[in-house]
């Protein structure tokens, strides 16, 4: 399971980082009609900004696509903002998703290796592998060992006050995916407000209404209300993704301090 998410995070990745190659994009006309004799031009072979520019966009274009390329650029400046928005979020999600797969360990394996030392009062060596072992799970119980020979009273609190660190650390970088989930429709809301006012600005310098003349601000509106929902449904399933492993990782230390605490309450 885990490694078809990761995959699947991969590949979001690998497509997140190629639209960034079209923030680079500019609009240049290189269209030209069917059958229409081409005419050479001689110029200058001068390196500028804008032949650099147009080089990226014809990388960018080979690689998402001229189609993408060009809906970005023909969505307008909120475009911008909105691909800087989808870079943090997705890099948010890829972080988390890691840091919560090395925080996952085998819970039968682990147990099977503390508790025999527990019954044995090894609490030194129960501590210390639980300390070499990576994840909340071995946090917590590595606390827990820590008072294991005095009451059971500290050793509860000892659980207590670590699961609230852990769990301090499942929650990290959730505030930062759910803004991306709830800025994404807002910018793609934005622009559909700016292509409307541009709809309505040329009807009133027309003084007619003709679709060709709101056709440019209503696809600016449509634009980018599609991107907006395209960044937020992504990302809102990737964040339930992660939900979940956060409510398993819970329910691991859960399990983990039950056994901890029955085994010292067993040798006292």
């Amino acid at each position: 399971m885990k490694k078809s998410i990761l995959r699947a995070l991969l590949v979001m990745f690998i497509i997140n980082m190629l639209l960034c190659t079209a923030l680079f994009a500019q609009e240049v006309d290189t269209m030209t009609e069917d059958n229409e004799i081409a005419v050479e031009e001689t110029v200058e072979p001068i390196v500028s900004d804008v032949e650099q520019m147009s080089n990226l966009e014809t990388f960018a274009r080979r690689l998402v696509g001229s189609y993408l390329v060009k809906l970005f650029v023909e969505g307008g400046w909120v475009m911008w903002p909105m691909l800087i928005l989808t870079i943090w979020g997705m890099a948010m999600c890829i972080w988390k998703i890691v840091a919560l797969s090395y925080a996952k360990i085998n819970l039968n394996n682990f147990l099977n290796e503390i508790l025999p030392l527990i019954k044995n009062k090894k609490y030194k060596e129960a501590s210390e592998l639980a300390y070499k072992t990576r994840g909340p799970v071995a946090s917590v119980t590595h606390s827990a060992l820590l008072k294991a020979d005095k009451s059971i009273e500290a050793v509860e609190k000892a659980i207590e006050n670590a699961a609230t660190i852990e769990m301090a650390f499942l929650e990290k970088g959730f505030i930062n995916i759910n803004t991306t989930i709830n800025l994404a429709p807002m910018f793609g809301f934005f622009g559909t407000i700016l292509g409307m006012i541009e709809a309505f600005d040329s009807i009133a310098r027309a003084g007619e209404v003709d679709p060709t003349i709101v056709a440019d601000g209503i696809k600016v509106a449509l634009i980018t209300t599609m991107a907006g929902l395209a960044i937020a449904i992504p990302v809102q399933f990737i964040n339930n993704v992660l939900l979940q492993m956060v409510d398993g990782l819970v329910l691991d230390m859960q399990r983990a301090s039950d056994k901890i605490i029955e085994s010292v309450v067993e040798n006292q």
